[in-house]
């Protein structure tokens, strides 16, 4: 298979712009967050715990964030970049993705996506996340405005299972509607109108909490995040 050559660039700027002539596509075009954790920086999270949990690189291709929790029961985990740097906008068009693993598909809560800042994020009022509760396998997603009046939800859209790598991820169209991906097939879809479009400034999000007195872990790959501009 022949390689296609582009000798002259590509670019998706329009003509006669500051960037028309760069030779490649316009990296304004959205503002992005992409982590592959080949490094990791306390300073750039929040992190609320329970107990004594740890993050820290693990060995892995790619590159891995480990997160492990200390063995209380509700010991827990969550990471969140310290600021909010994306507010979903309607005729603006946003990303997310990850990938990752849980120690224990039943016995944990995990929750992963964009939200509020909150020190407890499993009720967050505000965001886009996928969540799992303690004491099933299955996979939820939330598009979310306030908890009571402005939260639409769809359960069930995949099964975690113990210690094997799942990849999840949304699209909100900018208009109407947040589609949901697992393993980069269509699950889902919800109504992210003006009910339930979270108009609070979000940042990236993910951690894990014991749902039993053993120490359970999450493992990211990666984790990424992008909204047009």
């Amino acid at each position: 298979m022949g390689t296609t050559r582009f000798p002259s660039g590509v670019t998706n700027s329009a003509p006669r712009t500051c960037l028309g002539n760069m030779g490649q596509p316009d990296p304004l075009k959205f503002h992005t967050y992409f982590n592959d954790f080949n490094t990791y920086l306390a300073s750039d999270w929040v992190v609320s715990k329970t107990g004594t949990g740890t993050q820290a690189l693990a060995d892995g291709d790619g590159g891995l964030l480990l997160t492990t929790n200390s063995a209380g029961v509700s010991d827990a985990v969550f990471n969140q970049l310290v600021k909010q740097g994306f507010l979903m906008e309607a005729g603006k068009r946003a990303f997310f993705k990850a990938r990752f693993k849980i120690s224990d598909a039943t016995q944990s809560a995990m929750q992963l996506g964009l939200i509020i800042t909150d020190t407890s994020p499993l009720d967050a009022t505000d965001g886009i996340y996928f969540q799992k509760d303690d004491g099933d396998t299955h996979i939820d997603l939330y598009v979310r405005k306030d908890t009571t009046t402005g939260s639409d939800s769809t359960s069930d859209i995949a099964e975690l299972v113990d210690n094997t790598f799942i990849t999840l991820g949304f699209e909100f169209d900018g208009k109407q509607t947040v589609f949901a991906y697992v393993n980069d097939v269509l699950v889902a879809r919800l109504d992210a109108s003006a009910t339930y479009l979270p108009d609070s400034s979000l940042t990236v999000s993910f951690g894990i909490q014991n749902g039993e007195a053993v120490a359970k872990s999450m493992t990211l790959d990666y984790i990424l995040a992008a909204k047009e501009r």
